[in-house]
């Protein structure tokens, strides 16, 4: 194309960033780089990050059947050029070899080529007329609804199959149910794949629609909530009616079968489907095995009907739709969404655990293999150390364990297995054991099946007096006696309902012990009892997981809205896992906002003249929060609807608020601005949003005294990241203080340690220092982009510290709040900016 712009399809004309972002990341996909891209939320990142991967996607796929048409033209011969070029993407190159056994290599080379390119033809031909059909079928309504018909019957079918087998008598003197709660024979450590069983992704005819060798774009996110608004931007992009996407997420979003999801773990809801899916084809396959015991039918899922799977996935690929969406539709013609599309442990569910695996191999010892029984007692040996290590012993219950020397320690993972004596325990096998029995899912149904007859702590005495089923006996006469006396009003948090097999939990703690020695480190933290004690796996090395995706990756694109700063980024993420630094693309753009529509304040003092220093020492001096009450007063006077302050912690938010509660600062902000804080609970964040919301409203229509809201955050709280403050819900920003995280923290101290010793310094400042500083400004560049969402939007942003004054510490703010930042000594001419500020943006909407 030359040095000619590209031109990208958008569903509007794109501002000038957008442009560029799309260029440079049409170049980074095309080149196979790694690219850091920022751009300001609100700039319309989402849309163009849709328009330029798709564009080049588009662009590179063609190019591929151009080549392919070119090899399988066969009135054409294959010039000397085409061929060395074909043959070294096949691995083919010159050698020393006699000239006739090259040339017959060569020639075999491209006759193998040119048949694969012809079957991938083939395939893909089939594949498009596949999806036209589907596409354009306008009866795939009514025959879906005439299939669904099929499927309700042979769901009703299944799930009364379900329940007869749970009605069914007791077997060799099991009780009803317990058949499935005894694991397989384990009969090898190796990784073969037992036989007889397949998932539904592993039917033959699923794959008619798959594509082999095909460039995919995989776009990743923290929430599902965003994913949904970037499956949102897609459906409205010019490719929303031509790509085909498919929202991938777990089985906990995607279930539909009430039966699995009410297990609410993630942990649970997977291995239960993965057994429904093995009884499925068990019954398929029940012709080739010996007949079976009656009463031992098992659970098949209703929804993994292989023609409504089908239905499904051929719905899902011709129409863009989010994770909902897939729901809905996976409802409606009752098939499986899942299949269609495709660590700190308390030391109370330590000895927990301990207990209730005790239990379950007294109760089932003479059904257990060999086997089963060795990696068991394993397990129980390993917990029964993990539970000494805190102080603790796993006979005695854990709340009533007082710890004698409290505080956290730190290990490397060899020093915590010596410390713990399980160092001559394979913890790969274990793990593995844990993985192909399934032994949490077993003993879970083992607990939910005795739940109220088990002991929570099960002491040795009760064994030795008694054993397991006198003690059981005697649980359930208490529990029927229990039941005549009157209801006792529990607490609210005793009414949450919790993992009912921490098993779970200890799987993933093995699992992170498996990690190499210096990649992490072991958190062993006593306080009060020993069920309030944990241990907490803290991995320093993430390189060691980004590597493989950097490896498998053609290009990966990192961007967000707040990237500044990098260095450390870069150097503990990409370079750590062996990226080599010309591979590496940044890109930065500024605002669409014009520049006049930002005021970034530094403040160096207050009105009285107090040097602003929110130091951990005096931030907490009754100077130091007058002067902060004393500041908001002044801006509540001159800024208009909303004014959100953001905290360094909700403890020093708490302090603050109780303050000016004593000494009338909070009736005067009152007075000016109804105030809002913001709540601990996650599921209070909409409903305060929504009263801090109405409130401006009201005041903006003139229908209150007030002029609008005050919002009191947390800085890495519910609402510094995620929440929009567009518009007059924010139209001024506070930052009070830097908001370093906890220094004397042992797992920072260990990760400062650990980048101090495996880490290049920065300008002549160690890693571990220059981490304290990032992590701060991470925050607050965090925070401070809440306001700004669109080009006709403005706010001012006051950060209150002469701190973010340092030319280092400045240099760190993103560009487009850098190159308009005001720094300010004195509050006189500071106040006097702002007013200036607002005066002119409310004569400027008046006209």
């Amino acid at each position: 194309m030359g040095d000619e712009p590209r031109s990208f399809p958008f569903p509007y004309q794109p501002y000038s960033i957008q442009e560029q972002f799309m260029e440079a990341l049409y170049n980074v996909l095309d080149q196979g780089k790694v690219g850091i891209f920022e751009s300001p939320t609100g700039t319309g990142k989402s849309l163009s990050l849709i328009c330029g991967a798709l564009s080049w996607l588009k662009d590179h796929r063609k190019r591929k059947e151009e080549e392919a048409a070119q090899l399988l033209n066969s009135s054409q011969i294959v010039s000397n050029q085409q061929l060395s070029t074909s043959l070294a993407h096949s691995g083919i190159t010159n050698s020393t070899e006699p000239d006739w056994i090259t040339e017959f290599v060569q020639k075999k080379a491209e006759r193998d080529l040119i048949t694969k390119l012809k079957e991938e033809e083939l395939k893909r031909r089939k594949r498009e007329e596949q999806l036209e059909q589907i596409r354009h079928n306008s009866q795939l309504r009514y025959s879906l609804k005439r299939k669904k018909d099929n499927v309700q019957e042979e769901a009703l079918r299944l799930l009364q199959l379900s329940k007869e087998s749970r009605e069914s008598g007791a077997v060799d003197c099991l009780e009803d149910g317990e058949e499935e709660l005894i694991v397989a024979e384990y009969e090898s450590d190796d990784d073969t794949k037992p036989k007889n069983i397949r998932y539904v992704d592993e039917d033959d005819d699923v794959g008619d629609l798959e594509e082999e060798h095909v460039t995919k774009v995989y776009y990743c996110s923290r929430t599902h909530s965003q994913l949904a608004q970037f499956v949102h931007e897609v459906q409205k992009s010019p490719f929303g009616k031509e790509i085909r996407l498919i929202s991938l997420a777990s089985r906990q979003n995607l279930c539909i079968n009430d039966e699995v999801q009410r297990l609410a773990s993630v942990h649970l809801i997977n291995d239960r489907c993965m057994e429904m899916q093995k009884n499925k084809h068990a019954e398929k396959d029940k012709g080739e095995e010996p007949k079976r015991k009656k009463g031992v039918t098992k659970t098949v899922c209703p929804f993994s009907n292989h023609d409504a799977v089908q239905g499904l996935r051929d719905e899902s690929l011709v129409k863009v739709r989010d994770v909902e969406q897939l729901v809905t539709l996976g409802k409606e013609i009752k098939a499986c969404p899942y299949y269609g599309g495709r660590s700190a442990i308390p030391a109370a569910q330590l000895c927990c655990a301990h207990s209730q695996l005790t239990q379950y191999m007294e109760r089932y010892r003479n059904r257990l293999k060999a086997k089963n029984l060795m990696y068991i007692k394993q397990i129980l040996f390993v917990l029964e150390n993990l539970v000494r290590v805190l102080g603790g012993k796993v006979g005695q219950n854990p709340k009533a364990q007082t710890i004698t020397h409290p505080g956290p320690e730190l290990h490397t993972i060899n020093n915590f297995l010596f410390k713990a004596q399980i160092d001559n325990i394979n913890l790969f096998k274990v793990q593995k054991y844990c993985e192909k029995s399934l032994i949490s899912r077993k003993l879970f149904g083992f607990i939910e099946k005795y739940q109220g007859n088990l002991l929570d702590t099960a002491t040795k005495e009760n064994y030795k007096s008694a054993g397991l089923e006198k003690y059981l006996q005697s649980l359930q006469r208490k529990d029927n006696h229990d039941a005549h006396s009157p209801d006792k009003k529990k607490p609210a948090d005793e009414l949450q309902p919790a993992m009912a097999s921490p098993m779970f939990q200890l799987e993933s703690f093995l699992f992170a012990l498996t990690n190499a020695n210096k990649d992490g480190r072991v958190v062993v933290h006593r306080q009060g009892t020993v069920a309030q004690s944990f241990l907490k796996f803290l991995l320093l090395n993430p390189a060691v997981y980004f590597s493989d995706v950097l490896k498998e990756c053609r290009a990966v694109i990192i961007a967000g809205g707040t990237m500044q700063p990098i260095a450390d980024f870069k150097e503990q993420l990409l370079f750590s896992a062996g990226l080599s630094p010309d591979r590496i693309v940044e890109f930065s753009c500024g605002h669409v906002i014009p520049p006049d529509n930002i005021l970034p304040i530094i403040l160096s003092s207050g009105p009285s003249g107090q040097k602003l220093e929110f130091t951990f020492h005096n931030r907490e001096t009754p100077q130091m929060m007058d002067e902060t009450g004393r500041i908001l007063s002044n801006l509540c006077n001159v800024v208009p609807g909303g004014l959100v302050c953001f905290f360094p912690s909700y403890e020093y938010e708490k302090c603050v608020y109780a303050h000016w509660e004593k000494n009338g600062i909070l009736d005067r902000l009152a007075a000016k601005k109804k105030i809002f804080q913001e709540p601990k609970k996650a599921n209070q964040v909409e409903q305060v949003l929504a009263e801090y919301s109405k409130c401006i409203q009201r005041c903006r229509g003139g229908k209150d005294a007030l002029t609008g809201a005050l919002l009191l955050s947390v800085v890495g709280g519910k609402m510094s990241e995620g929440i929009n403050f567009s518009d007059d819900l924010g139209r001024c920003v506070v930052m009070v203080g830097m908001p370093y995280p906890n220094i004397r923290s042992p797992e920072l101290q260990e990760k400062m340690s650990y980048l101090d010793k495996n880490m290049p310094r920065v300008d002549g400042q160690s890693p571990g220092k220059v981490l304290i500083e990032n992590l701060c400004m991470k925050a607050v560049n965090q925070s401070i982009g809440r306001a700004i969402r669109h080009c006709g939007d403005y706010a001012s942003i006051i950060l209150l510290d002469h701190r973010y004054a340092r030319p280092n510490t400045l240099a760190k703010l993103p560009q487009w709040i850098r190159a308009s930042t005001q720094v300010q000594s004195a509050f006189g001419p500071a106040f006097a900016s702002l007013r200036k500020f607002f005066l002119e943006k409310k004569e400027r909407n008046s006209v």
